[in-house]
């Protein structure tokens, strides 16, 4: 079995997440390989500086890492996926097994960013949100799930995660197959992605 990897980039709270989980569950639960759990390790600084330390840029990711393992699952070999404690700044003495899989879906910030990953990839998502959805987005779950202030997020958001996103983010939308609007319900979007890419064929075929 050679797994079909898709790849699904898109701003921070663009949608791209939601989108990849729908689309797993209509692939059978296709493995998701999420590039948050990428991140650098921060053990070697104080827990205050880690805090401040700009995660919106590509230079924070495992790159190695994240290519070994895409690697790894196109060639049909399990990976062990690291455990990132977002509260610490830093990985779980654990991991995550992954499992190959017919389809195999690539998830992050920055999933078209490398080319030696976009070589991997059968096909590549983009999903395009309006950026005062992102932020509205972002201050909701930062608040309710990272216990961060109102303050504080729209800080970095200001300070990293809009300029970065310009930057670094927003460019690789050029490289994807299909660009998906993320402000649309989440099963249009499927719909769309199910019809424009072939996924029923190629489910038909792997089948």
């Amino acid at each position: 079995m050679i797994p079909y990897l898709i790849g699904i980039a898109g701003p921070s709270c663009s949608g791209k997440t939601e989108l990849a989980r729908k689309l797993s569950s209509w692939l059978s639960n296709a493995p998701i390989l999420t590039l948050d759990a990428y991140y650098h390790a921060l053990d070697h600084l104080p827990l205050e500086q880690r805090a401040v330390c700009n995660f919106d840029h590509p230079d924070a990711l495992d790159w190695p890492l994240i290519l070994a393992h895409a690697r790894e699952l196109s060639e049909g070999r399990p990976v062990e996926e690291p455990v990132y404690l977002f509260d610490k700044h830093t990985r779980a003495n654990y991991s995550k097994h992954v499992e190959p899989h017919n389809f195999v879906i690539l998830e992050g910030l920055f999933t078209l960013h490398d080319p030696q990953i976009r070589h991997l990839l059968k096909a590549s998502i983009f999903v395009s949100t309006p950026d005062e959805e992102c932020y509205r987005r972002r201050l909701v779950r930062d608040i309710c799930e990272r216990g961060r202030t109102e303050a504080c997020v729209r800080r970095q958001y200001e300070t990293t995660v809009r300029p970065m996103a310009e930057a670094y983010i927003l460019p690789t939308r050029e490289y994807a197959q299909l660009v998906i609007a993320g402000d649309q319900p989440l099963d249009d979007a499927l719909a769309i992605v199910r019809t424009l890419l072939g996924f029923e064929a190629r489910v038909a075929a792997s089948a």
